[in-house]
């Protein structure tokens, strides 16, 4: 961040001193803009561009179109990539990205077929991309599509664009597809794992989860912390309790990682599920870090489910002491008096 800011002096006292910026000058501070997350200053960049006459310049319209991404003005970006009189993979995948990142997975649809319909072949980034924006559209018809375009093209064995298919199918809902492209890829790393083992997690599948993590391990892949919340997430949506305990308990006895308030939450959800509110309780109080206000929300959920109405009520006044102006702790609790 300091350097961005660095950056930015220098620019400006560029202008002060008479200095014509260049192209290479131009990009390197929308590339700060991006750094600081400062749309002002990325739009006097902007200003600066247009006087310069180098809108029109293939990097420097990438740079624009990011710099408009990652500051979140969609419209922006889209004005100037709509003004660019060519537009090449790269510039097309920044645009399909600003839309699929701010949950417009239609409209990434749309260009991913226009950019097809002008002849612009896509690379593995756009395809991990739209992927991306299939599964958040649960769209499973266009992501075999995409899926059957990969394998004519051979790009279905490298292991980000692997990865990535596996997660699109797996949120989608079609788990064996997810298993079928996991055990196809002749590579993998610990991401592909977690991808496969996320998929079983979020569909209830915690048998299947859990004896992909134990292969994980026999493979000699150490877990990270995102295995470790799929498993638990796993476990807690399959009733396993027991051996939600032992994967908590091996995450600093066995994998020596420090548990994070994401893995705690996964513990209090597990045990709430299973209706042992008591034990969701004492875990919470001797858990290693502080809870959150998802700790004691997820604990609140489940008195609703069991109808314990004094626990739910400590819950409810613990989440707003966190986070007052939580509504759906008054809707919760009012759904456990209702019952």
């Amino acid at each position: 961040r300091g350097c961005s800011e660095e950056a930015i002096e220098f620019f400006f006292q560029m202008q002060l001193e008479g200095i014509k910026p260049d192209k290479i000058t131009f990009v390197s501070i929308l590339n700060a803009c991006i750094s600081l997350e400062m749309l002002t200053l990325g739009k006097q960049a902007h200003a600066y561009i247009i006087d310069g006459g180098v809108e029109m310049d293939e990097d420097v319209g990438h740079a624009l179109v990011n710099m408009y991404r990652r500051c979140e003005s969609i419209e922006d970006a889209r004005q100037i990539f709509d003004k660019m009189p060519e537009r090449n993979a790269f510039l097309w995948t920044a645009i399909i990205t600003a839309y699929a990142q701010h949950g417009q997975g239609k409209e990434a649809l749309q260009l991913f077929q226009q950019m097809q319909e002008e002849g612009v072949n896509p690379d593995k980034v756009t395809f991990v991309t739209i992927l991306d924006a299939c599964a958040g559209l649960a769209a499973l018809a266009q992501g075999k599509q995409v899926h059957a375009y990969l394998v004519d093209n051979g790009l279905e064995s490298d292991i980000v664009v692997g990865t990535a298919l596996i997660s699109m199918y797996g949120r989608c809902g079609s788990i064996d597809d997810s298993r079928t492209v996991f055990d196809e890829m002749c590579e993998r790393n610990v991401i592909t794992w977690n991808a496969m083992i996320a998929a079983y997690a979020q569909h209830g599948h915690g048998k299947e989860a859990l004896e992909l993590f134990q292969q994980m391990k026999i493979k000699g892949l150490s877990p990270d912390e995102i295995t470790l919340a799929s498993v638990l997430c796993a476990c807690s949506h399959s009733g396993l309790v027991d051996e939600g305990r032992c994967c908590f308990r091996s995450i600093s006895d066995d994998l020596s990682i420090a548990p994070t308030i994401k893995h705690c939450n996964c513990m209090v959800d597990l045990f709430g599920r299973a209706g042992l509110l008591n034990e969701a309780e004492d875990f919470i109080r001797t858990m290693p870090i502080q809870p959150n206000a998802i700790t004691w929300m997820s604990l609140l959920g489940s008195c609703r489910v069991h109808v314990c109405v004094d626990l739910g009520k400590h819950a409810a006044e613990q989440a707003l002491e966190l986070d007052p102006q939580s509504a759906p702790v008054f809707v919760v609790l009012s759904n456990i008096y209702a019952a």
